[in-house]
């Protein structure tokens, strides 16, 4: 059978192998939207296609870094702290990254609310829905 990790000990199953490979496409599924639209409406295109995979890198390892510090692995679908940690972390860590990385990027107070609120609502969206699907589920 196994042998239960830690979270088992407090009421909750180790999560399924299907359970994180769905929890991180639906993150790294919101990511690249994000990015999508963002390169789509500030034209980045014309900056050449070392600009957006800058940009795309830069976002795709805050992301890993936020799997890395939660251990999301270990309850992907958890709303607390899972998804709020990898939500701040994915935030923090890519808009630093995009500022450091990125030529003329800079930190708009624009494109940092719309970071923030576009990431949370998508990255915890997608949690809330599963735990309002099955109540009870983490």
């Amino acid at each position: 059978m196994g042998k239960p990790s830690k979270s088992a000990g407090r009421g909750l199953a180790p999560a399924s192998a299907g359970l994180v490979a769905r929890a991180a496409a639906y993150d790294l599924s919101v990511v690249l939207v994000f990015l999508l639209f963002g390169a789509g409406a500030h034209d980045s295109a014309s900056r050449g296609a070392g600009h957006i995979v800058a940009l795309t890198a830069t976002f795709l390892v805050a992301l890993a870094e936020g799997w890395a510090v939660t251990r999301a692995w270990r309850s992907p679908a958890r709303l607390w702290p899972t998804g709020v940690v990898v939500w701040l972390v994915t935030v923090v860590v890519g808009v630093v990254l995009r500022g450091l990385l990125i030529p003329d990027a800079g930190f708009a107070r624009g494109f940092l609310i719309v970071t923030t609120l576009f990431l949370g609502v998508t990255l915890l969206g997608w949690r809330l829905l599963a735990r309002i699907r099955r109540p009870g589920s983490a």
